[in-house]
């Protein structure tokens, strides 16, 4: 990985690491279907170019009823506009998640950014460039569900004495979609309605190592605020003009393990940051599941922009 902060390196690694074997030990309980890939007609691509030794072409599959894509090579937004007369001016980049190898679109993308267009937030759903995985789905199936080492939630202990250590991630692609995405909304805010120095971003899993990335690396992002939903936790080198951050996490969540670090790094920097770390909810919920305490996260943090200022036009 093309890292700045060491810490960093470790903390983004750490999540793809995890990521992937949370998600290789429970694929057997949620099958893999086809999926046509949808038209997307609002999607506009970005410009960023392709990925290098691409084997196989983008396409989409089903688990856990929600629509996924891997194997994207060519980036896009899709803008989720409030109705007429709703918009308050505040803009937010939506990053799914799925371990920089797959997004969750659905679940951590589409439905989020309808929630926030919604509330009167514009919205941008940044599909970005993905590591490459088997061509056929078979073989990806099957390595999502090869035996792997599983970690245990109860100990945070390894059930094998020497663990693989995490794989090292180029979060370049990423990054470059990212800013993009953030140019675009900058050189289209009039026609979108926003306002350009009230534009955040909010990831989930993956996506909000990439909000956090971006936080961290950007040369061009002037993020407003942030807010990585269900990320890792290791500390951070946070920089003199980080944004304010929302950060939420399950204590069921296996991305936990007890850590405050990347909090304790915001806190320290003195820059504003609430934390909201619920009993449950596990991985991976979006916008929610049934019977959990961490479903209100959305009400949560849309009362958190209020409370800021982030949904009103700030005085000239």
């Amino acid at each position: 990985m093309i890292c700045i902060c060491r810490n960093f390196a470790k903390w983004s690694t750490l999540v793809i690491f995890l990521l992937i074997l949370f998600k290789s030990g429970v694929a057997q309980d949620g099958m893999i279907y086809p999926l046509k890939a949808p038209a997307e007609p609002n999607a506009i691509f970005l410009g960023t170019g392709g990925v290098e030794n691409q084997p196989a072409s983008e396409t989409w599959f089903r688990q856990w009823g929600d629509p996924m894509a891997r194997n994207i090579t060519k980036a896009t937004i899709t803008p989720f506009l409030p109705k007429p007369g709703t918009a308050n001016g505040a803009a937010v980049i939506v990053a799914p998640g799925g371990g920089f190898l797959w997004l969750s679109m659905g679940n951590e993308g589409w439905e989020v950014a309808q929630a926030l267009a919604d509330k009167g937030i514009a919205a941008f759903v940044l599909k970005y460039r993905l590591h490459p995985t088997a061509e056929s789905l078979d073989s990806f199936s099957a390595w999502m569900n090869r035996p792997r080492t599983t970690t245990s939630a109860k100990s945070h202990t390894s059930k094998t004495a020497t663990p693989s250590p995490p794989p090292q991630i180029d979060l370049s692609n990423q990054l470059a979609d990212a800013e993009a995405a953030y140019a675009m909304i900058l050189k289209r805010a009039k026609e979108w309605g926003v306002d350009t120095i009230r534009i955040g971003m909010i990831g989930f899993s993956a996506g909000a190592g990439l909000t956090m990335h971006s936080t961290l690396h950007s040369k061009t992002m002037k993020l407003a605020f942030i807010g990585p939903i269900y990320g890792g936790m290791g500390p951070v080198e946070v920089p003199k003009n980080a944004p304010p951050m929302f950060n939420v996490i399950a204590s069921d969540d296996f991305l936990f393990r007890g850590q405050f670090g990347v909090i304790d790094s915001w806190y320290k920097a003195g820059i504003p940051v609430e934390f909201h770390l619920y009993q449950n909810g596990g991985h991976g919920f979006g916008l929610g599941n049934p019977n959990k305490t961490s479903n209100r996260w959305f009400d949560a943090f849309m009362y958190w922009l209020e409370v800021n200022g982030f949904l009103k036009p700030k005085s000239t």
